[in-house]
């Protein structure tokens, strides 16, 4: 109501006249669909870097499967060396202002004029920025997140290599660098990939490609949704799936099984092998250490395992 005397008038109720204030505008739009919020500028800038590594321009390996982030760095001289020889779609490659000069960073300079990346000198503190601190050694890539393989395509792999299937399965790893170390290993002993769970473990990140010393860009890895339908499914396809633990009954210098096609699964450092996974094991090893109270690294009982099994492999095609 209005002061008797308004200019305006009486104005009694309110007739309907507040009803377009009272109307809905819709749901709140997200963050990244707000032109000038900061989650809008990085999908754009996410966008442009995957616009300029050319993953826009029709499907790849990874089409169908989503990546929190849409490119990693990777550091070291021995990583981006065999990142580049596996001709991984680098987008960037940064160069330390004052780097030295020796066998690898002259191939890498040759190898990005051959290819015309692109190439930018920065500072030290800029490659530390993108590798989190890690060590470098004055040059940086920048890739494409990682493009997992489904598990069933591993036995593709060993069959385009001609020889017996041989893969390893990481039940429970969540450290990065142990994974690089598994794979590392996978690539000296000829391993046919690597199969990972899809939660709760370590991915292919940068960690792992720089203690892989490149191996990531050789041997090819997997992630299940579920670890043992996938082992469940290797033994349909004929494997044998031995597991890794330290209290197996048989001691791998003695496994028979090394030379039939096969699937070896590690647990974690911590906890082994987890329950089901165990079950689904055809059989137990175990590497035999000097105290029984101590334990091995994963990254290094996996290098054990499969060294004796390449052995015992080579030593049959040489019988």
């Amino acid at each position: 109501m209005r002061k008797p005397g308004s200019k305006k008038g009486a104005r009694v109720g309110t007739g309907g006249h507040g009803r377009q204030a009272l109307e809905a505008r819709g749901p709140t739009p997200k963050a990244e669909d707000r032109p000038y919020h900061p989650a809008a500028k990085r999908k754009a800038a996410s966008e442009r870097d995957a616009a300029k590594s050319g993953r826009g321009s029709g499907p790849s390996r990874s089409q169908g499967r989503s990546s929190a982030k849409s490119h990693e760095y990777v550091g070291g001289r021995n990583s981006v060396v065999e990142a580049l020889r596996a001709d991984i779609p680098v987008s960037t490659v940064y160069l330390s202002h004052r780097i030295d000069s020796d066998d690898r960073t002259r191939e890498i300079l040759r190898e990005v004029a051959a290819r015309s990346l692109p190439l930018l000198e920065v500072s030290k503190a800029e490659l530390d920025r993108f590798t989190d601190g890690g060590v470098h050694q004055g040059v940086v890539i920048q890739v494409p997140a990682y493009a997992y393989v489904e598990p069933e395509a591993l036995l593709d792999v060993a069959t385009g290599n001609g020889h017996t299937p041989l893969i390893v399965a990481l039940d429970g790893i969540t450290d990065p660098r142990n994974l690089g170390a598994a794979l590392r290993s996978a690539g000296a002993f000829g391993v046919d990939g690597v199969v990972v769970p899809q939660r709760r473990a370590a991915g292919v990140t940068a960690s792992a490609w720089k203690v892989s010393a490149g191996a990531a860009a050789r041997v090819p890895v997997a992630r299940a949704t579920n670890l043992v339908r996938a082992l469940e499914m290797y033994k349909q396809a004929g494997c044998f799936v031995v597991g890794l633990d330290g209290d197996g009954p048989t001691e791998i210098g003695d496994l028979e099984l090394a030379g039939d096609p096969l699937v070896l699964v590690l647990g974690s450092e911590g906890k082994g092998l987890g329950r089901l996974v165990r079950e689904t094991c055809d059989l137990i090893v175990s590497i035999p250490i000097a105290a029984a109270t101590e334990s091995l690294n994963a990254g290094t009982a996996i290098g054990i395992a499969l060294y004796e099994v390449a052995r015992k492999r080579r030593d049959a095609a040489s019988a």
